[in-house]
């Protein structure tokens, strides 16, 4: 449901685009840019939170990073293993998608410095390289 949210925010966003470059206003008699109109701006920003707003995830040691934009993924893993450990999951399961491995070597990368892994290896399940098992310390 979640993910049809965001598709249908994110064709609006399209659409509400695609009216701010018919509505834009005359260009600057000297040679300025276009402006949109201010109630087009408004619908763009209202648009944006909506589709920024807060993701709730079940705290299960399994994080699907494919709702997050790439830039997210490193901050996302972070807080989702602190809250696993702190409700007691040292075992986890980060789904990053197979792909060109962009996001899987970004993922690998943060976890090599992360304070609180233990170990990390790809899952041996049937996504194999599309998702990556985390071992987490105990306190």
């Amino acid at each position: 449901m979640f993910h049809s949210l965001v598709e249908t925010a994110n064709e609006l966003h399209d659409k509400e685009k695609m009216s701010l470059r018919r509505t834009v206003k005359n260009p600057h008699p000297k040679g300025g840019a276009l402006f949109p109109s201010k109630g087009v701006i408004d619908k763009l920003s209202a648009l944006e939170r909506m589709v920024m707003d807060p993701i709730y995830l079940p705290i299960d040691g399994v994080l699907d990073l494919h709702m997050f934009a790439p830039k997210d993924a490193t901050s996302v893993v972070d807080e989702y293993l602190r809250v696993c450990i702190d409700k007691g999951i040292y075992e986890v399961r980060i789904i990053h998608g197979k792909g060109k491995g962009v996001l899987r070597r970004t993922v690998h990368a943060f976890l090599e410095k992360h304070p609180c892994v233990l170990d990390f290896g790809i899952d041996s399940g049937p996504s194999s390289w599309g998702a990556t098992i985390v071992h987490l310390k105990y306190d």
